[in-house]
């Protein structure tokens, strides 16, 4: 997982996380939407619970690659 993730690069990550996070960008983001169905209770059905997956991951990992580097940088002799 860690060298998956070193290998995508961070613009790569934050253009799919802005595309895919605020999309479609009317009325309202499918992730906003499904984090407040997610809140209220209401996200049950599995298009919706596939639409809070597909939205979110490009968030979720750029900030697990941030997370992955911050705090446990890879040395030298596991990169290969």
């Amino acid at each position: 997982m860690r060298r998956l993730l070193a290998q995508m690069p961070y613009s790569t990550l934050a253009i799919l996380a802005v595309i895919l996070g605020l999309s479609p960008f009317v009325p309202e983001p499918h992730l906003f939407e499904k984090i407040r169905m997610l809140f209220q209770g209401t996200l049950t059905r599995p298009l919706d619970i596939f639409d809070l997956f597909m939205h979110g991951t490009p968030i979720l990992l750029l900030l697990i690659k941030w997370l992955v580097e911050k705090f446990a940088p890879m040395d030298e002799s596991s990169s290969r």
